[in-house]
């Protein structure tokens, strides 16, 4: 499978991309992984929250490595045993956080009408691979026991993310399947990175002058991994398993103008041949982190378009 690329950008994309190329920030391979984060922080966090919604709370919660931040989203804290969705923010393992994916978690409450928790894993460097898993394994099994406070269904537990929270998503997956934890209904993986991304054409079409570069995700990587070893760990890269059988159902997005795009088509193959149920949706003519352009001042039809289409599969999987 080899999805499309449009032959330019969307017209409102390309005047992000002008106005992104035009603030000459350094690159996050220019940087610290402190630096980068305050960086993608500016970027992505407003005064304003794009969605008002019935609660929203910061918690934290006992991880393997310690406190663990979480933020619960609920768009109607009357609502009773609704699917509830674990949700794992994108970032490369270095940056990112509950905050710069606000929007996202809170459009997807409000849309789906479930309760969202997001999780702050450890990122990279200080907290390499596994740690960052470990602590979105400790948050599944927290929200597992919470379904009661929470009013939501243990037996509908969607775990959702971006980038290198849809690679945790998928990680996870692939954990609880082998070594046990609480059920996973479905799973959300947009833009996944998962397997051999460099081999791809898409990382040598669009690996510049798209927003994520090659040096970015090489740096991501370096950053991530403290051993060698690491780097073909199964649950660091699902796709390198001999088997994807007997994972949840899932839904992958992916983007035209992305060199994570061909990456998420190979994952979508192999679930399928594997037999695990599987939507595709992929969106030709936009770029990685389109599905957080929500709000002002990058607000794209296309990226609601993808939440609606995500919220749907939801719906008909789980209700």
């Amino acid at each position: 499978m080899t999805p499309d690329r449009a032959d330019e950008p969307h017209p409102d994309v390309q005047a992000f991309l002008e106005l992104y190329n035009s603030l000459d920030t350094p690159s996050f391979d220019e940087v610290s992984a402190q630096e980068a984060r305050r960086m993608f922080e500016e970027m992505q966090v407003t005064d304003e929250p794009a969605i008002e919604l019935e609660s929203v709370e910061d918690r934290t919660i006992d991880g393997p490595h310690g406190d663990l931040p979480i933020r619960i989203y609920d768009p109607d804290t009357d609502g009773e045993d609704r699917p509830l969705i674990l949700y794992i923010h994108g970032g490369g393992w270095v940056i990112g956080s509950v905050d710069t994916h606000d929007d996202t978690c809170r459009k997807l409450a409000a849309e789906s009408g479930y309760p969202v928790v997001s999780v702050d894993y450890g990122l990279a460097p200080e907290h390499p691979f596994p740690e960052g898993l470990q602590d979105c394994y400790a948050a599944l099994e927290w929200v597992a026991d919470a379904t009661d406070e929470l009013n939501a269904d243990p037996d509908r537990i969607v775990v959702a993310g971006d980038s290198a929270g849809a690679n945790l998503t998928a990680g996870l997956s692939l954990l609880v399947r082998d070594q046990g934890g609480p059920e996973i209904a479905y799973q959300l993986l947009v833009y996944p990175s998962t397997g051999k991304v460099t081999e791809t054409d898409a990382y040598e079409e669009n690996g510049e002058g798209y927003m994520l570069t090659k040096d970015d995700m090489e740096w991501f990587r370096d950053h991530r991994f403290e051993r060698e070893i690491d780097l073909g760990n199964i649950y660091a890269t699902p796709q390198l398993a001999h088997d994807l059988s007997d994972l949840p159902p899932a839904t992958v997005i992916t983007a035209g103008f992305d060199p994570l795009r061909d990456d998420g088509a190979s994952l979508v193959e192999r679930l399928e041949d594997d037999g695990v149920p599987v939507e595709y949706h992929h969106y030709d003519d936009v770029i990685h982190g389109f599905f957080g352009m929500i709000s002002e001042p990058v607000d794209l039809d296309r990226a609601h378009e993808a939440h609606d289409d995500a919220v749907s599969d939801l719906e008909a999987a789980l209700e």
